[in-house]
């Protein structure tokens, strides 16, 4: 079957748009850099696979190098970017050097121990770039590493102040690699679509889906977020072996690692016939729909996160106990800063404002407690100077769009 695939390489029908591999490195580096000047640091030692893609296009074993890890990268404004304890390819960074365990499974119980020599190896990183700042950031790791930092009189703060904001805004280059995983994503929910008929899976269906993205050199998706029939209501559950049946809904979001490390994050429901959708499916549909293009519209520089949670739309009362946890959420490499939550759950635990050239997602999930159906939508955008430019283009149900 696969040797006879002619359709899951999508390069063979359209080509991404160009994407200049230095300037996007440079890109980047200026904003860590940039994060790392506003939070007096003198240098970040990153460690979550997302920051190590972002910042050297480190790419090995994602998934294990999050629960598991044995890279690191120390960075700072002007310095070297080094990479330590890499397992294969090929990285942006200056140099590559051994690496100490950070994990129970390399350091099991003399983690403390190796704790002391990652920290001589970072008072050597600071002398090399010729500093006396002793504030240093530190993105995920246990605490053993941050008390024998302290012991050698550095001061620790979080990492993530450093590694997360800078992913806020986008490169014209980093769009450009949005748009072609979002492409691919709808690739594959096209094919994904096609197969839907009475006794196929929802893993089947899923399996398309992650197919097209390993096709097209893409890496993973955060979940298997697939439901159907009475397992769409409530969202949030994953792909089973239920098999489909006619009048079901299936509900998709992609949550997709694709091509370059850029994420694709767009939802649609569906409706498997013969039979015809009924007239609350319709329903569904439409009040997610109305939410979407609700909250499409707040979408502009300058609003504030908290602005934006007082406007939004407000679903009916009986719908607000199994809607999405968040209106909009940011995405990049993954679901990224900002999030704004629905009011009806209380005031949003920060506030902030929209920027131009974040991307944004628009969530919208639509079923009442003790119903079988439910409707998942989601639309992805970029922030421009005065709104919104629509990513995600995967066509609406017409079936369920019917009065």
């Amino acid at each position: 079957m696969i040797l006879m695939d002619d359709w899951s390489d999508l390069s063979e029908f359209q080509q991404p748009e160009p994407v200049d591999d230095d300037r996007l490195h440079a890109w980047r580096l200026s904003r860590l850099r940039e994060k790392l000047l506003e939070n007096d640091a003198a240098m970040c030692m990153l460690v979550s696979p997302i920051s190590l893609r972002y910042a050297v296009d480190y790419r090995d074993y994602p998934l294990f190098q999050s629960h598991m890890p044995q890279a690191y990268v120390f960075l700072s404004a002007n310095g070297p970017t080094v990479i330590h304890g890499v397992m294969a390819g090929v990285t942006w960074a200056d140099e590559t050097r051994p690496g100490r365990p950070i994990s129970f499974f390399d350091g099991a119980d003399v983690l403390s121990e190796y704790a002391k020599q990652l920290a001589s190896d970072v008072v050597d990183y600071l002398a090399q770039i010729g500093t006396d700042n002793r504030r240093v950031a530190i993105e995920y790791v246990n605490p053993s590493i941050t008390r024998a930092l302290q012991g050698r009189g550095l001061e620790v703060i979080d990492g993530v102040l450093v590694s997360e904001p800078a992913r806020v805004i986008k490169s014209q280059d980093e769009i450009n690699c949005i748009r072609w995983s979002v492409a691919v994503a709808e690739h594959g929910i096209a094919q994904l679509k096609q197969a839907i008929q009475p006794g196929v899976s929802e893993l089947q269906l899923w399996g398309l889906l992650n197919y097209t993205n390993l096709a097209n050199n893409g890496d993973w998706h955060e979940g298997r977020m697939l439901a159907s029939g009475s397992r769409i209501n409530p969202w949030l559950q994953e792909a089973s072996p239920r098999r489909i049946e006619s009048g079901d809904l299936v509900g998709l979001d992609t949550d997709m690692v694709g091509p370059r490390g850029y994420f694709a994050d767009i939802s649609r429901t569906f409706h498997c016939g013969p039979a015809r959708p009924t007239a609350r499916q319709r329903e569904l549909y439409q009040l997610a729909l109305e939410e979407i293009s609700h909250n499409l519209k707040l979408i502009r520089p300058g609003i504030t996160l908290k602005d934006f949670q007082q406007r939004a739309y407000v679903p009916a009362e009986e719908l607000q106990p199994n809607a999405y946890p968040c209106v909009i959420h940011g995405v990049g490499m993954s679901d990224e800063y900002p999030q704004v939550k629905p009011a009806f759950r209380g005031p949003n635990l920060y506030d902030g404002v929209i920027e131009k050239d974040m991307v944004i997602c628009v969530e919208s999930y639509m079923g009442a407690p003790g119903e079988r159906d439910g409707i998942k939508l989601e639309q992805q955008v970029r922030v421009t100077e005065s709104g919104y430019e629509l990513m995600s283009h995967f066509p609406l149900e017409e079936s369920l769009l019917g009065g």
